[in-house]
């Protein structure tokens, strides 16, 4: 595998301040997942040619910043491509197992070949789409980003959940909009708690919001 630019070190973001302060003493195996990302993002399709200025702080402490909301347990990423959020969560929460559930098999590979080079001991990673993944029994909480609006990522996501289990769906600015065009969907799955959590305020200039709500008990 070659890097995809000569020149991706000049173009990559300077890592900020504030990825000592979200990552602590995981930060070394971040950069080195970060490093990899930029070397082999673009050439994979993982990430776009336009990322590199913006890698750490729209992608790499973006993903980071969902970390303390995680309990102890089995945490899916849904459409893990990347490893956004899902790898970067592994690695900020080794008390944590992550199960990556992604259906492209290119993507697949890098996933492993990550978890593999960053010795990572807390991931498995499933090839699936989400609502016909086959896992050895349902999950605390469940994660995603940039899938899909929550009208359809409700519907693949609330299922893999067991009971009283969490979503934590990372969102842009139209969350709320987002919200209200998923009403439907909210009543199906009969979520509860349902709230935005608003993550990162004076730490990064674009905050993290995350579309948080929690499946019946029973």
């Amino acid at each position: 595998m070659t890097d995809n630019s000569p020149d991706w070190q000049d173009a990559l973001e300077p890592e900020p301040p504030s990825a000592a302060t979200v990552f602590g003493d995981r930060l070394p195996i971040v950069r080195q997942f970060t490093e990899h990302l930029a070397r082999h993002g673009e050439e994979l399709g993982l990430i776009g040619p336009l990322e590199l200025p913006r890698l750490w702080s729209r992608h790499v402490v973006n993903s980071g910043l969902v970390a303390p909301l995680l309990r102890p347990g089995r945490v899916g990423d849904v459409g893990s491509g990347a490893g956004l959020p899902g790898l970067v969560l592994a690695i900020a929460r080794p008390d944590v197992h992550l199960t990556l559930i992604e259906p492209m098999e290119r993507r697949v590979a890098w996933l492993n070949r990550q978890v593999d080079e960053l010795g990572l001991e807390n991931v498995d990673v499933v090839r699936a789409r989400a609502e016909e993944a086959k896992l050895a029994g349902r999950l605390d909480q469940v994660t995603a980003r940039a899938v899909s609006a929550l009208r359809t990522l409700i519907p693949i996501t609330s299922p893999l959940l067991a009971p009283g289990g969490e979503l934590l769906l990372m969102k842009g600015a139209g969350v709320t909009g987002e919200m209200g065009a998923a009403e439907k969907a909210i009543r199906k799955f009969k979520l509860q708690d349902v709230d935005v959590v608003v993550l990162g305020e004076g730490v990064v200039d674009d905050v993290t919001r995350v579309f948080r709500a929690r499946v019946p008990a029973a």
